[in-house]
């Protein structure tokens, strides 16, 4: 894949095998804002473009055909849905449950001089009450229509048109709750001082940060995947195989997608 200045993150992240652990190197914002260009990114990190284009060629080039990640972009939709449930919704929900008992743990022997860690655990603890409602949504509502919308469109036959009116809707509010979850994991980066443990600090405070930062990496490469790949491309699809009464359907109060 060619590297320009005007390519955008969302593209890389998408067609190059391990860009997405060199974005997470550098600090990049891959998932909600996989929009911007690479130029843009590197000057919102101080980073010299050069330095950002040399490592994803890199990574480009150090991943063997056999071990290259693979290209969602090619698969079926029901098949990323799929992966995105089994990968990525199960860790969070683990992980969520192991992290509260290792707050819990932290917190009570270490809170006293590190009250920084209930304003940490604060902050997760709203992450996980946007996280388990929003995954819930997309298993039970959005990705199953995203599976009947693209078997539809296979068989060349029209999908009956859902509460949503348009598929676009409930996109769009992922999306914002996406946007959401980004910034919680930026304010927990910036209260634990980048997941750097203090050095008092013992082997469940060591645990508990690196647990954030596997979980911080997890959350990028799973909203990257529904915001760069899976959504525009069921967006795609609808506008392809939908006829104009299902398109116009748009105006739908989103709101109501999901109770709100």
């Amino acid at each position: 894949m060619n590297i320009s200045d005007t390519t955008t993150v969302r593209d890389l992240a998408a067609g190059v095998p391990g860009a997405t652990r060199v974005f997470e190197n550098f600090g990049i914002d891959y998932c909600c804002g996989g929009n911007q260009t690479i130029a843009a990114a590197c000057r919102k990190a101080s980073l010299p473009v050069e330095d950002l284009t040399r490592s994803l060629e890199e990574a480009g080039r150090a991943s063997q055909p056999g071990d290259a990640e693979r290209d969602w972009r090619q698969e079926s939709l029901t098949s990323l849905a799929a992966h995105i449930i089994d990968k990525h919704h199960h860790f969070t929900r683990h992980e969520i449950d192991r992290l509260e008992k290792l707050f819990d743990k932290v917190c009570s022997r270490h809170g006293e001089n590190h009250p920084e860690l209930f304003e940490a655990r604060k902050t997760f603890y709203q992450l996980k009450r946007d996280l388990i409602p929003h995954m819930l949504k997309e298993e039970q509502v959005l990705f199953p229509y995203i599976t009947r919308m693209e078997e539809a469109a296979g068989e060349g036959r029209a999908v009956p048109p859902p509460f949503f009116g348009t598929v676009q809707n409930p996109v769009r509010m992922m999306m914002t709750e996406h946007d959401t979850a980004g910034d919680l994991l930026r304010q927990l980066r910036g209260i634990t001082n980048g997941y750097m443990t203090p050095p008092d600090g013992c082997v469940s405070f060591q645990t508990l940060y690196q647990a954030l930062a596997e979980f911080e990496a997890n959350l990028h490469q799973h909203i990257h995947l529904e915001n760069n790949v899976l959504f525009p491309r069921a967006v795609e699809t609808e506008e392809s195989s939908a006829p104009d009464f299902y398109k116009s359907a748009g105006e739908f109060n989103e709101h109501r997608c999901f109770g709100h």
